[in-house]
């Protein structure tokens, strides 16, 4: 059996753990792979300082994230409680969730730096406002444990986590939940009173206005309605990969499980995949965007299409798509110039 040294709790955490720290959140953040899942718990248990480390690192980024949420041009006076300890309240919340570790870890950081480097400096030259985009991803939140949500527009969560058990209110919409395995703690999604549970598994849960609806992507969940109403099956309600469950609320309808082909699935989610949002969009601007995503570029041939006026959801690889809505609403025409180029020509 290994042993560990004895080390003192108060004194710093050494560089090599401290780093490796860091790099198993990054690892955590994206997606560990089984094999990964096991090496992370090892290396967790192998030494009390690796879990005080990934809670420092943990701790730190949320920190970080006030930094990156703070707009210091909007404010007149200093905000006191920037820097003021959290308190170690097991209760965590996120409505309309948005923060992102990635980009949080990047703009903290160079926030920090500039702390770190200040000096009187002349005044800034202002700088032109970058150009509007309109490709649009959805929320999506990383969890303290690993676990991640991702949210469709509307779409509200409270996230609350205690020692034995990891709770998420869906109060409203759709999100989709890839959970960290952990079975000393299960994950329970509360959906107005039905709870769906999971160990470590991936599922959409939808909220209605009569109804909720799960959906189950990878893995398998239990549901069951915590209300205990009429509809509320005798023993909680399994519900595996490739399968939809449909609870009616407020009726006595019996929860259905059906399944559901690959094809169903892809349908469902479609929400989740980006996607270039117009609305009364310069067909000039809508052309750029599209340009700036794809090896196909679209030129337009006559200046006066530039001004006008396009709405409308895209995939953002869908050219063609798009340049049949063109022809189709527009009348403008499009002709083929090579493997990567279509010329657009008002018809006349």
């Amino acid at each position: 059996m290994k042993t560990v040294p004895f080390q003192n709790p108060h004194d710093p955490i050494p560089a090599a753990i401290a780093e490796a720290a860091a790099a198993w959140l990054a690892r955590r953040d994206r997606g560990l792979s089984p094999a990964e899942q096991d090496d992370y718990l090892q290396w967790l248990a192998a030494n009390p300082r690796h879990t005080e480390a990934v809670t420092q690192h943990a701790a730190a980024l949320e920190r970080m994230m006030q930094l990156y949420e703070w707009q210091p041009a909007h404010d007149t006076e200093p905000n006191p409680d920037l820097f003021k300890p959290s308190r170690s309240a097991t209760a965590l919340r996120w409505a309309r969730a948005h923060r992102f570790w990635s980009a949080g870890l990047a703009a903290a950081a160079a926030v920090a730096v500039g702390f770190i480097l200040w000096s009187p400096r002349p005044a800034p030259v202002p700088v032109a406002a970058a150009p509007k985009s309109y490709l649009h991803v959805n929320d999506r939140l990383a969890l303290p444990d690993g676990s991640r949500i991702e949210l469709k527009d509307g779409a509200e969560v409270v996230v609350l986590y205690s020692e034995t058990e990891r709770r998420v209110k869906l109060t409203g919409g759709e999100a989709h939940f890839t959970v960290w395995k952990d079975k000393a703690r299960p994950f329970i999604v509360d959906a107005a009173g039905v709870e769906v549970r999971a160990v470590g598994t991936a599922f959409n849960v939808r909220l209605g206005a009569q109804s909720v609806e799960v959906l189950v992507t990878e893995g398998r969940v239990t549901v069951d309605d915590a209300q205990g109403g009429a509809n509320s099956p005798t023993a909680p309600l399994f519900v595996s990969v490739s399968e939809r469950a449909v609870l009616s609320l407020g009726t006595a309808s019996a929860p259905v499980v059906a399944p559901v082909t690959a094809e169903d699935i892809s349908r469902e989610l479609a929400w989740q995949a980006p996607r270039l949002q117009f609305y009364e969009t310069p067909l000039a601007d809508a052309v750029a965007e599209f340009n700036r995503l794809n090896r196909h570029q679209l030129i337009i041939a006559d200046p006066a299409l530039n001004s006008l006026r396009i709405g409308g959801t895209f995939r953002p690889d869908n050219v063609e798509g798009f340049v049949r809505l063109l022809a189709t609403t527009l009348e403008v025409r499009a002709d083929p110039a090579g493997a990567d180029r279509t010329i657009l020509r008002r018809i006349p």
